[in-house]
């Protein structure tokens, strides 16, 4: 790769770093009761926002309680990220096509793996529900949206990324540019 490309890549790599001090994603819900909204962030190792009153709202519809204990993805966060940053670094230093093409390989299984735990958990998180419930509705189920925008009774629930999802993005994007590019106008050989 030329020299600018393996410093475009570092860049890239480093920058996944604030995934580490940054919100990933985050999820609001705006309903009338509610006019300033409710905000749920995550982070690699925790939730922060209005957790609380969340909990509080889905007690009663039979939703389980969100805390930071039921995802074990928390407590091994920090080295995959770690792992994403040094293997981008490292695909950098050694300046090869496919060195770049392994840490695409990884961010994309990564991205994929997390979109995955993140739709199974909403999955079950908003369909096995507690049949004690003080509110019921025959057939309604309360899954978070992945992506998006969602109608869940009376609240309006939007879910995207927050400024270290946003980062990844960027990472993952300006990655792909570079490798495209290389690929396309390869060094000449020097003979």
């Amino acid at each position: 790769m030329r020299p600018f490309s393996r410093i475009l890549i570092a860049i890239s790599a480093i920058a996944m770093a604030f995934l580490l001090i940054q919100p990933i994603w985050v999820i609001y819900l705006m309903a009338p009761q509610y006019p300033e909204g409710l905000e749920l962030h995550i982070f690699h190792d925790r939730f922060t926002g209005n957790v609380d009153q969340i909990n509080g709202l889905n007690h009663y519809i039979g939703m389980s309680t969100i805390h930071n204990e039921m995802f074990p993805e928390f407590a091994i966060m920090r080295y995959v990220i770690g792992l994403l940053v040094g293997w981008g670094v490292l695909a950098a230093l050694i300046g090869k096509r496919w060195a770049l093409a392994s840490w695409l390989f990884g961010l994309l299984a990564f991205v994929i793996w997390a979109m995955w735990d993140m739709y199974s958990w909403g999955w079950n998180y908003g369909h096995k529900l507690d049949p004690h419930a003080a509110i019921k509705i025959e057939g309604m189920a309360y899954q978070p949206p992945l992506f998006g925008h969602k109608k869940l009774l009376n609240f309006d629930a939007w879910s995207y990324p927050d400024i270290g999802g946003w980062i990844l993005f960027g990472s993952i994007t300006l990655a792909v540019l570079v490798f495209l590019y290389e690929w396309k106008r390869p060094l000449k050989a020097t003979t």
